[in-house]
């Protein structure tokens, strides 16, 4: 056991009850490590509020949560009822409902905004790949929580949307239908799905949630923090021990959070008061109309955070998959006829391509829709290994790398645009050129990212004060 810290017996009464605490919980111990004594690199700009911002808006979400879930009812008779019973009845129920909607849409904004931040600087490469592998699965957590979240209004959006998307699991070969069945609790979505997305939306999936986010924190403040210079500042310290270029987070990082906090929260309380539904984007119209499981609405689409993966869904048609085939065929000739790879090297791609072609060609273009729509999140994970570039920071990457994460903002924006619309063969078109780039962004990362003139990474960061 460790010996107790004694204090002056003249010692003020709030040191001696921080002294008491800290024998038995090392409060100090952790304001210190985490906090006082955590040294941030001192050239960390505004990419860097989108951190704090989604702790703030995971705050808000369980706190609105807990008052909404005091009133709302978990049945497919009473919920819609009981979403307008809050929204009309409930003193201040209307402002926490609007809140809580906004907030689900708020996280993704700054969820979208902080893991593009890790693209352009090289936060997820070595040694901060747990990190990012934490990062991806509070993303793919947080893409449930919403899912199972957008159920419980039982809205004519949210009962047809969770149709939709629960019988996407059915394409699965062989366990398909008992999968989607497991989802459902029943062979249509009704009394029992809402249900069981309640269970998840308020108890299982929060506390993945929690957990993940303080294993982030966690693994961030044992290897230090990130910079837009992409170097390590513990390379460089005084006498002390103290990195050069590090100051400590409390106070410097708390008052500038603030900063970025205070924008926020400017931002989202006129989204709260003035445009809630945000002309439709964060609360469907549709949505405001009682589940009716013989009325199917004229076009369903998800939510906004999830249409350009419902894009790649919908772009995933035999044709695409036969083109698919074409360039996986014509791939596989380049890289034995001008790859240089050895005889081994030869016949391992030829069979990788021909196994490839085969699964293609075996099932149909629904099931491979589901395989690309969950490829494109489950391949973000293998990021820290695809990016080879000898400079970590896009600051001195070539120029063109520039364009080329613009030109993936915006194929991704377009993704999500058009996955709200109804298909169209133009939309289709553009969306299978979009999901084509997507894929070939990260999958030929090991090669792109070598390429090009890099400009010479200081030693130490570079920094104006301001």
């Amino acid at each position: 056991m460790a010996e107790f810290k004694e204090v002056p017996a003249d010692a003020p009464m709030g040191v001696k009850a921080m002294n008491w605490i800290d024998n038995r919980f090392p409060a100090s111990k952790l304001w210190n490590d985490h906090m006082a004594r955590y040294y941030a690199p001192k050239n960390l700009n505004f990419w860097y509020f989108f951190g704090s911002l989604s702790l703030l808006v995971l705050v808000i979400q369980i706190v609105t949560g807990i008052f909404l879930v005091m009133h709302y009812k978990p049945d497919a008779e009473l919920a819609f009822a009981s979403v307008e019973y809050i929204m009309r009845d409930v003193p201040g129920g209307w402002i926490i409902r609007y809140m809580h909607s906004t907030g689900a849409s708020a996280f993704f904004v700054v969820v979208y905004l902080h893991m593009f931040r890790a693209l352009l600087y090289g936060s997820y490469r070595k040694p901060r790949e747990l990190i990012w592998i934490f990062g991806c699965a509070i993303f793919l957590a947080l893409m449930a929580e919403a899912f199972f979240g957008y159920l419980l209004p039982w809205g004519q959006m949210s009962y047809w949307g969770a149709q939709v998307i629960v019988n996407l699991f059915a394409a699965v070969p062989f366990v398909g239908e008992d999968l989607a069945l497991l989802i459902r609790g029943d062979y249509v979505v009704s009394d029992a799905t809402l249900n069981r997305f309640f269970s998840f939306h308020v108890i299982a999936i929060p506390l993945v949630l929690l957990g993940l986010v303080v294993a982030h924190i966690i693994a961030l403040h044992e290897v230090g923090s990130n910079n837009p210079d992409g170097i390590e500042i513990k390379a460089k310290k005084d006498a002390s021990g103290k990195p050069l270029d590090g100051i400590p987070f409390h106070p410097y990082y708390t008052v500038h959070d603030i900063v970025g906090v205070s924008v926020f929260l400017m931002i989202f309380t006129a989204i709260v008061f003035f445009a809630p539904e945000m002309g439709g984007y964060f609360l469907e119209f549709n949505n405001f109309i009682p589940a009716d499981p013989l009325k199917t609405p004229a076009h369903i689409a998800p939510v906004w955070y999830f249409t350009p993966y419902y894009s790649m869904l919908r772009a995933t048609t035999d044709v695409f998959v036969t083109v698919l085939v074409g360039l996986i065929a014509v791939a596989a000739v380049l890289a034995v006829l001008l790859g240089g790879l050895s005889g081994k090297g030869k016949v391992a791609t030829i069979v990788g391509a021909l196994v490839s072609i085969a699964l293609l060609k075996t099932f149909d273009a629904k099931f491979w829709g589901v395989v690309v729509m969950g490829g494109a999140v489950v391949i973000l994970f293998f990021l820290p290994w695809l990016d080879r570039s000898p400079a970590r920071s896009i600051r001195y990457r070539p120029t063109w790398h520039k364009y080329l994460y613009g030109a993936f903002v915006v194929f991704f924006v377009v993704l999500g645009y058009l996955g709200i619309k109804p298909p169209s063969d133009i939309g289709t078109l553009v969306s299978q050129i979009g999901t084509l780039f997507y894929f070939a962004f990260f999958l030929l990362m090991p090669w792109w990212t070598r390429i090009g003139e890099f400009k010479p990474v200081p030693d130490r960061v570079v920094f104006t004060p301001h």
